[in-house]
């Protein structure tokens, strides 16, 4: 197993399961076959910059990094779902309501996530209009926009 190979299957190991030790870790790799020692997983912690947080109950768990694209979609996610007011959708066109003032903010957030149901935006002041490649999209995009509407809830 290449160091690439083994750091990837480290990744998807610590985002599946709760682990708490290196000792864990280590004997999770083996077992999918990485062949490793203590030593080279912690360099490999070290190297991916892996966090080891507590969670509730004082128990430890290794994360991944948040990478800059998930910080920033973690804030326009947050973003839209503090502004949206009502989603309605009619053919391909989503309308959405928000609050006034935030319309082309939120529109912007919308295009940068480069959904490809998404042809288009148009925003004005306190809507926005999304214009999707077909009725089914459309369908999908208003219930995505309407699921920002309930985080707030």
């Amino acid at each position: 197993m290449t160091k690439g190979e083994r750091q990837k299957l480290i990744l998807k190991i610590i985002a599946e399961n709760d682990i708490s030790t290196q000792e864990d870790l280590v004997r999770i790799l083996n077992d999918n076959g990485a062949n490793v020692t203590q030593a080279t997983t912690s360099r490999d912690l070290q190297e991916m910059r892996i966090l080891k947080i507590m969670l509730p109950g004082r128990v430890y768990k290794y994360v991944a990094p948040k990478t800059e694209d998930t910080i920033v979609n973690d804030k326009l996610n947050s973003m839209l779902s503090q502004c949206i007011v009502k989603v309605d959708a009619a053919q391909n066109i989503v309308v959405v309501k928000t609050l006034p003032g935030t319309a082309q903010t939120a529109a912007a957030a919308v295009d940068s996530f480069d959904l490809e149901e998404v042809v288009g935006t148009i925003a004005g002041d306190d809507t926005f209009m999304v214009v999707s490649r077909d009725e089914k999209g459309a369908v999908y995009l208003a219930n995505k926009f309407k699921s920002y509407m309930s985080e707030r809830n």
